[in-house]
């Protein structure tokens, strides 16, 4: 990348970390994004998205597109760096002001050898992937029609910036929230007889449920059942009738998600009963795991191999991500580069190095170009 380009790319990037918005929020970030599209004559397709940015480079079939998100955190920054956010309680805490000044320098790059390629690049500049929002609304408004594959990325902290890492099969987790009401019979703490607590209910519900990890799937199927939530009682001498609770279900596969499921709602509901109470499950599905397809792995590591990487064996991680929602619909890959901070994803003092950039933008655009053969050849 010469030097006005990544002079360019450096400006938005911090232009991005100094303005952050929160997920559906991001209107300013959207016609920044747009300006410097419009700069480089990237032609934007009008599809009806409220934030973000659609675009496209190249013309025809095949079509692969490369999708970055771009939405901020409510945290208030807490780093030293001059390009601090000027938003309070907003930041860039996950690095999505990266992912966008890293799909922007590989666009760059396309458009200066549009001629040259075999098919169309489409840019997804994805918005609310915080709430798992985001590639929803852009798959309902037609982000993907026509597209052959997809590949996108994401900035890994405990990675150096030399450093690229991913895997085939599972990459994420199915993320789900749940929400428990434990109903009983309220009574004097003075006289429990008379009454069924839902507190202690509550409180084995907490402690059956660990088992489904330890005793209900396989010890080489990783599972998560996490209470992060347990609200009950207004005073100190009253046993309350209702106790309410919410946590998360991380699990890699669909069938485990679907059995730990089934197993968290008997085990709430047999406790509930046999103590002569009431129970209620209300699961919410969030997006599902990443599931990479290898021939799409295996180029992304080639390439990085190549331009100078070192690739990694990534291990599956039960953090979530809405890129998974795309992979659905098409075949693809989700990567990791390296982004070497001291402090991790959604810490206030979460800090990119931003030499990161300017390799990983080359990097993207190799490999967009390389894709579109081998869609090409397939």
């Amino acid at each position: 990348m010469h030097q006005p380009i990544a002079k360019t790319i450096h400006q938005l990037f911090v232009t991005l970390h100094q303005n952050p918005e929160l997920s559906n929020q991001e209107f300013n970030t959207t016609k920044i994004l747009k300006t410097y599209l419009e700069k480089a004559n990237i032609k934007i397709l009008e599809l009806g998205a409220k934030t973000g940015v659609i675009a496209e480079i190249g013309t025809g079939s095949p079509i692969l597109a490369l999708r970055a998100d771009i939405d901020a955190l409510p945290i208030h920054e807490q780093t030293n760096c001059d390009y601090r956010s000027q938003n309070k309680n907003v930041m860039h805490a996950c690095g999505h002001d990266v992912h966008a000044s890293i799909l922007m320098g590989a666009a760059y790059l396309l458009k200066e050898h549009e001629k040259d390629l075999i098919g169309t690049i489409r840019l997804l500049f994805q918005p609310a992937e915080e709430n798992f929002s985001g590639a929803l609304q852009f798959i309902k408004i037609g982000a993907l029609k026509g597209v052959d594959a997809i590949l996108g990325l994401h900035n890994n902290p405990n990675l150096t910036i030399n450093q690229m890492a991913s895997r085939a099969g599972p990459f994420s987790a199915n993320v789900d929230r749940i929400e428990i009401t434990i109903t009983g019979v309220g009574a004097h703490a003075a006289r429990p007889e008379s009454g069924i607590d839902p507190i202690v209910i509550g409180a084995q519900i907490v402690n059956a449920i660990q088992t489904i990890s330890s005793r209900s799937v396989s010890g080489l199927d990783a599972v998560i059942v996490s209470i992060t939530k347990f609200e009950g009682g207004n005073t100190w001498n009253v046993i309350p009738e209702k106790v309410e609770m919410e946590g998360t279900v991380r699990t890699l596969t669909p069938q485990i998600r679907a059995k730990v499921k089934q197993q968290l709602r008997s085990i709430i509901e047999h406790i509930a009963i046999a103590m002569g109470a009431k129970a209620e499950l209300k699961w919410f599905e969030g997006p599902p795991s990443i599931i990479n397809i290898e021939k799409w792995v295996e180029l992304a590591k080639n390439i990085a191999r190549q331009e100078g990487y070192e690739v990694i064996d990534f291990q599956p991680q039960l953090g979530g991500e809405d890129f998974a929602h795309y992979l659905h619909h098409v075949p693809g890959a989700f990567i990791n580069l390296g982004s070497q901070s001291p402090y991790a994803l959604h810490h206030p003092k979460f800090q990119i190095n931003p030499d990161m950039i300017i390799p990983a933008a080359n990097y993207l655009a190799k490999l967009a170009k390389q894709a579109l053969i081998q869609i090409d050849q397939s």
